[in-house]
């Protein structure tokens, strides 16, 4: 009786389907407007204040004084000047991103995977999301009234222990003083980032590892830290563009002493230097080049970790 009925319901259902197209997919049947127009002030920012200065910016980098095509502005990136503050900024940067990942890394894993109380981890965590977004002429002014020539911790060195900081060669207002301002921004950032990559280190590695005889040594130099491997240079990766990208605190702390690439482009913007716009545009496309390849690699190397702590 079935297999009569379904004949029945075939041969009925045939002649209306025949000649009937397949519908087409209708890719707007489950569009919802509301998401779009959610999501618009994000877009609309996105393209004002992001892409079309870049876009800006990439065009101006090859137009000369006289509204011409040129490469002229691009040349002129190799002069000394250019090429040496593109150094110091290289080698701030380099400097503070390892600085700020080696005791970034060190407190976040005693944070984590120490006996430390809940309370401190938390006040720790609180503060390094503070402290990550902390710059600027704030910060260039606690640092000098800590460090500076009369700051605080300078007095109490030289009058308590007679050690003179500045004799030894640190300048607040040089390349090591700019590097330890930089790592108080860095090393919070490192802890904020790198707490999920310990927290996914499972237990059972630990205990593991322990069962088969490894110390504590041998499971951090053959478990945790090549897990943490990739996390640990993503970061690295992060910070150094961190470090490559800021100019409030590095002008407002030294202000023309130490030439960075920040500074310098911000005074050829202004016309202090040559009055050139488009040099000033090619020294900005540089500096874009350079934090996006330090972004690229950290988003790839991000990517490639998290297989690990799933």
């Amino acid at each position: 009786m079935s297999n009569n009925t379904d004949t029945v319901v075939a041969n009925i259902a045939a002649p209306a389907s025949a000649g009937v197209a397949p519908a087409r997919p209708n890719f707007l049947a489950g569009m919802r407007w509301g998401d779009y127009l959610g999501v618009a002030p994000f877009l609309i920012f996105a393209v004002l204040f992001l892409i079309v200065p870049t876009l800006y910016l990439v065009v101006g980098a090859f137009v000369g004084r006289d509204g011409s095509l040129t490469l002229q502005n691009i040349v002129d990136l190799g002069t000394p000047q250019i090429l040496n503050s593109f150094s110091i900024s290289l080698r701030v940067s380099a400097a503070s991103a390892i600085l700020g990942s080696a005791f970034g890394l060190l407190i976040a894993l005693a944070l984590i995977r120490g006996q430390l109380p809940t309370a401190v981890r938390s006040a720790v965590m609180t503060f390094s999301g503070v402290a990550s977004n902390f710059a600027g002429i704030p910060l260039a002014f606690a640092f000098i009234a800590t460090l500076g020539r009369l700051g605080l911790i300078t007095v109490v060195l030289r009058t308590a222990f007679g050690f003179d900081m500045y004799r030894a060669g640190f300048n607040i207002l040089g390349f090591w003083g700019l590097t330890v301002t930089y790592c108080y921004f860095q090393i919070p950032l490192m802890i904020l980032i790198i707490a999920p990559a310990i927290d996914g280190l499972k237990k059972e590695w630990n205990e593991a590892a322990a069962t088969l005889g490894a110390s504590n040594w041998q499971f951090w130099r053959f478990i945790g830290l090549p897990i943490l491997w990739p996390n640990l240079l993503g970061t690295l990766s992060l910070l150094f563009a961190n470090a490559f990208g800021a100019i409030a605190t590095a002008y407002a702390l030294t202000g023309s002493s130490l030439n960075i690439v920040p500074i310098v482009l911000y005074a050829q913007i202004r016309g202090d230097v040559l009055n050139n716009p488009g040099l000033g545009a090619a020294l900005a496309l540089a500096m874009i080049v350079i934090t996006a390849v330090a972004n690229v690699i950290y988003l790839v190397i991000r990517t490639r970790a998290e297989r690990w702590l799933k």
